[in-house]
């Protein structure tokens, strides 16, 4: 609004907290027409590499908001995001309570991440990552580990020619948001990521779409997503009553 992109019945209207009647005034962005939806929308991308998870750039770089359907849906933003290197789903919606309960900084849904990581992982590294590794700002709160196979396709994404010598691949989930986490846990236990890709995001799985590509999200899919919030609820409150009996 303070930058002049907002029209009201055709007027530029830059100051903050404007309102109007959505029965009857006009409001523009950019000029496009902004319409109250009847419902939120919900969608997943498949992320490729050299993107950034922003809706604009002053340097003028790719950014995801170039990939999904804004002029349709001016609402959207994305829940959570991924490093411009990485690759995989990113969950784009206009709920914001939803986002929220998928995010609290407290508690996030699970994620799950393969890594194409240098050299192989060991059982102590692996027990070290299920039970918390010191990223230097704490220690970070038990996640699932595994290694692999060369023949299990979830791997594809992030060594789609074969795992070269001297390489692993290790799946990885988490509930907590730090910046960079997976990279900085895979760096903790000696094995530093080369390939990063998120397959999974709470309930939702990255099937029906290819690298650069969106799709709505289904009926059944946005349900489980708003249990998936209701359940990162209840595992905060039962945190934080543990804490206080403490």
């Amino acid at each position: 609004m303070t930058a002049g992109r907002v029209r009201v019945n055709g007027h530029v209207v830059s100051e903050l907290g404007s309102k109007v009647d959505p029965r009857t005034d006009v409001v523009e962005v950019d000029g496009v027409r902004c319409c109250l939806a009847a419902s939120h929308t919900y969608l997943m991308l498949y992320k490729p590499r050299g993107y950034l998870t922003t809706m604009s750039d002053p340097q003028g770089r790719p950014c995801v908001a170039q990939l999904v359907p804004l002029s349709r849906h001016p609402g959207l933003f994305p829940v959570g995001r991924l490093d411009e290197d990485t690759t995989g789903l990113l969950l784009f919606t206009t709920d914001g309570d939803l986002a929220q309960g998928l995010l609290h900084p407290s508690f996030h849904v699970e994620k799950r991440y393969v890594a194409l990581v240098r050299g192989i992982l060991t059982h102590a590294q692996l027990k070290a990552l299920r039970t918390g590794v010191d990223l230097g700002d704490g220690i970070s709160a038990p996640a699932e580990a595994s290694l692999l196979g060369v023949d299990d396709p979830t791997g594809k994404p992030v060594a789609p020619e074969g795992v070269p010598y001297g390489h692993c691949i290790v799946s990885l989930t988490i509930h907590e948001g730090k910046k960079h986490q997976v990279k900085r846990m895979l760096s903790a236990v000696g094995h530093p990521v080369v390939y990063l890709h998120r397959d999974r995001f709470g309930p939702l799985r990255l099937t029906g779409v290819v690298a650069g590509s969106w799709r709505y999200l289904e009926e059944g899919e946005v349900e489980a997503l708003c249990h998936a919030a209701q359940d990162a609820a209840s595992a905060r409150l039962q945190a934080s009553s543990a804490l206080g009996g403490k």
